[in-house]
């Protein structure tokens, strides 16, 4: 007990007590209602009984299981960034800065169907799409009206593209440099997170061969001009959305993260350059506590792969810094205001887990677009939960919950297994290609629709607790349909005011590059500055890589 003792106490004055004094924006006296004083962090010396741990570990230590960072909401919440977008960038920008208005603290781009598959919105396969589930984003002319009045150096931003990611960054970078703001100074994160497509969404453009090529070109442009910027945010919210368990999400979103940083090995990319900045984005589902346990399991599992698999000597290289979303799949169009408690609950999972930022859902999105009304109702959600319940105030709250804990070590061990029977298949770029994950998703997702249906999983309003009549929500936000017609006509103008002679040159040269195999971040960034559209430079290579055509399995 005595040898435990000294090594908290070191661990207080090395760790702890240096920011103790000093909790950033967060100076406040942490009590309970009833005015218990709360320590910063709770540990096995607070327990009698100590057999049941057998190892110590504190939240900033290697694997990181309690957190990533020694002091985690002490010093500073959570990001609360809010997913949207939708209509022009015009329509877009306003819903951007009434919600930092409203005290978020962080923006998310929704880009709408054309953008994320690099079609512009006059092309004919972007006709009814345009604007609906997302922001139409054609040249870097609506990316300055997206950002307007939005100081890019004051704000975090994360970009949900993948296929055309490197274009969106370019245009993001642009918008910067157009702003006076210098690129170190960037925050935030591009999902770029392509394997997933061919798992999950299917926003894909080309094949897997080309598609990771250009993921470990924005993997090295970041490591070179970008140091504060997240060159991708690999996704298990989409996997899980896909009707997979927490198992599957948890292996294979760190499958994906292995194939990833293969990838940049392979390119010459040195481990901690670029590892620092990876980041993830996992789903937050109803099953409470076994969510809190996979966030914890995926800290301790990417921390031991990192260091004992590619040998990052960096602490930074090992820890696992992530997104979540409360689950879309969880809302119900049946009696739409339980989704505020469902929604709830799963953000207390997240903030309960260690979460880096946070959106929660509106609860009408089952049945459209979010409104204000109901995205204020989902920011106010998080506001409540930081500041008005204590969660925030001390750091892994759960750790040492012998649930917890005997669910995070069965999380870790049960992915440990998929990702060897993923390594035995060669990789995840194999086994999507022989259609394993897939079929693996599809099963579980399979036998979850039959628990419902037999009502072995309950879900309120929909087979249990009905209404004969379910009172209409009137308020449902709709995108103007006058609106796709006002995107195109832009686009035009666009068009006619740039210097056709530069488009011709910017073009040539991307396809030049594309041939030779070059870092094409740097073409495509010079390339949007001259207002090169996304169909265009997506065209381009779309000649060079060709196209990926689903299998169906």
């Amino acid at each position: 007990m005595d040898e435990l003792r000294d090594y908290y106490q070191e661990w207080l004055e090395e760790e702890l007590k240096p920011t103790v004094d000093n909790f950033g924006s967060r100076k406040k006296e942490f009590k309970t209602a009833s005015d218990i004083e709360l320590e910063a962090l709770y540990t096995p010396l607070d327990i009698d009984d100590l057999d049941y741990l057998s190892e110590l570990n504190f939240p900033g230590q290697y694997p990181y299981t309690r957190g990533v960072y020694a002091t985690m909401y002490r010093s500073r919440l959570w990001t609360m960034r809010q997913y949207a977008g939708f209509g022009t960038a015009k329509e877009t920008n306003q819903r951007y800065r009434y919600l930092l208005e409203q005290g978020q603290t962080g923006l998310s781009v929704a880009f709408d169907l054309p953008t994320q598959i690099g079609y512009d919105s006059d092309q004919p396969l972007a006709r009814g799409e345009v604007g609906r589930v997302g922001v139409a984003i054609d040249t870097l002319k609506d990316m300055e009206t997206l950002f307007d009045k939005i100081p890019l150096d004051k704000v975090s931003t994360s970009m949900t593209i993948n296929a055309p990611a490197a274009v969106l960054l370019a245009m993001y970078v642009a918008v910067a440099e157009k702003q006076g703001v210098d690129r170190s100074k960037l925050a935030g994160t591009v999902q770029n997170d392509i394997l997933k497509e061919y798992i999950a969404r299917g926003t894909y453009i080309f094949p897997p061969e080309p598609s990771l090529k250009l993921v470990t070109d924005i993997f090295e442009f970041c490591s070179q001009e970008l140091p504060r910027w997240n060159s991708i945010s690999i996704s298990g919210y989409h996997i899980r959305e896909a009707g997979s368990d927490a198992i599957q999400e948890l292996a294979f979103t760190l499958g994906n993260g292995i194939e990833y940083v293969e990838s940049a090995l392979e390119r010459g990319l040195n481990i901690d350059d670029f590892a620092p900045r990876l980041s993830f984005f996992f789903n937050a589902q109803m099953n409470f506590f076994e969510e809190i346990a996979k966030f914890r399991a995926a800290r301790r599992l990417w921390a031991e792969i990192m260091r004992e698999r590619f040998g990052a000597k960096k602490d930074k290289s090992c820890m696992l810094r992530f997104h979540t979303q409360t689950a879309g799949a969880a809302l119900t169009a049946q009696q739409p205001e339980n989704n505020i408690i469902r929604v709830a609950y799963q953000a207390l999972a997240a903030a309960l887990g260690g979460t880096q930022s946070l959106h929660t859902n509106s609860f009408d999105e089952a049945l459209g677009l979010p409104t204000e009304k109901s995205v204020k109702i989902a920011l106010r959600t998080q506001q409540i939960l930081a500041e008005e319940t204590g969660v925030a105030d001390v750091i892994d709250p759960l750790g040492g919950s012998y649930l917890i804990e005997s669910m995070t070590d069965t999380l870790v061990e049960e992915a440990r297994d998929y990702l060897e029977e993923i390594d035995k298949l060669g990789g995840m770029a194999e086994a999507i290609e022989a259609g394993f994950v897939q079929r693996e998703i599809q099963e579980t997702a399979y036998e979850m629709q039959k628990d419902i249906d037999n009502q072995e999983q309950i879900v309120v309003g929909v087979n249990k607790y009905q209404e004969e009549e379910e009172e209409e929500i009137e308020d449902i936000l709709k995108v103007d349909p006058e609106l796709e017609q006002s995107q195109k006509e832009s686009l035009q103008r666009v068009r006619v005011n740039r210097d056709a002679t530069k488009v011709e040159k910017h073009l040539t040269k991307l396809r030049e590059a594309a041939e030779k195999e070059e870092n094409l971040m740097y073409p495509i960034l010079a390339a949007v500055k001259d207002y090169v559209s996304i169909g265009e430079i997506c065209g381009v290579l779309r000649d060079i890589f060709g196209e990926y055509e689903a299998r169906h399995f």
